[in-house]
């Protein structure tokens, strides 16, 4: 055998042990990585405790790093909060009231959706007309959560909280009066109970506003009841327009401030 052949068995061999011992080590680290997630996933499942630990570890951290990402902080349950539907995942009858109601006021039809969808809700189990409901609260707001009346009245509905806090107690509070689905039910329930006192809906609205002891009411009752009588028209399909056409002045002659035969004598000049 030639020292050149000795020296090419002698590389071959040397590389053959090299790929043996990588391929040991490698399999006992697969191996040793496959024993460490089995016992892991044997932890976790006995030691919910600690899965549930981990959970609030890696949901912190993927936080802190969408933050230094993005520069805003994080709060993965503000879209639970939000006040917000779809109007499209909505029946059309409540779909129609929604994008109607969003383009006379101004509104994303988002939150309207949810707004109509929790009247219709409400309005089933208190046996008031949704419609009727959905009115109130654009008149009364305009689909403002957040409105304020000189005298205290709040929310969409302008319900007066001072004297209904009682019924924001299973709320949370009297400031659950700016959070608009606690508004709505307790509108509807002071609403229901006006409506009850009175005898019949006109009757119950003066009473709502307030007005129950003055001759008029300003003219509210009639507002939500044209307001009342359109939704009723759009949740019924037919194509209502909802901008409320402007009434054009009518231009007044001019008195002649001259004494009628100057003007006269004016004229025929």
């Amino acid at each position: 055998m030639t020292a050149t052949h000795k020296l090419t068995k002698g590389v071959r061999v040397f590389f053959s042990d090299i790929a043996q011992g990588f391929f040991e080590i490698t399999h006992n680290g697969f191996a040793l990585l496959g024993l460490a997630v089995m016992f892991a996933f044997i932890t976790l499942t006995t030691r919910p405790e600690i899965r549930q630990a981990g959970e609030v570890e890696l949901i912190s951290w993927l936080q802190t790093r969408q933050t230094v990402v993005t520069g805003l902080p994080t709060d993965a349950e503000a879209v639970d909060r939000t006040t917000a539907t779809n109007p499209k995942d909505l029946p059309k009858q409540q779909a129609d009231l929604a994008f109607w109601l969003s383009k006379k006021y101004n509104v994303a039809p988002e939150p309207l959706g949810a707004l109509v969808a929790e009247a219709y809700e409400t309005g089933a189990r208190t046996k008031l007309d949704p419609a009727l409901i959905l009115a109130v609260m654009a008149i009364e707001s305009r689909f403002n959560p957040y409105a304020q009346s000189p005298v205290g009245a709040q929310g969409l509905m302008q319900v007066m909280t001072k004297i209904h806090s009682d019924k924001y107690e299973g709320f949370g509070g009297k400031l659950a009066a700016f959070d608009p689905v606690s508004n709505l039910r307790v509108g509807v329930k002071v609403l229901k109970d006006c409506i009850s006192r009175a005898g019949s809906v006109e009757g119950g609205l003066k009473l709502y506003v307030g007005a129950g002891n003055m001759e008029g009411d300003g003219g509210y009752t009639a507002k939500v009841m044209a307001e009342y009588g359109r939704l009723q028209m759009v949740a019924s399909g037919r194509a209502i327009p909802y901008t409320t056409p402007r009434a054009v002045p009518l231009v007044q002659p001019v008195k002649p401030q001259e004494p009628p035969e100057v003007v006269a004598s004016l004229l025929n000049s």
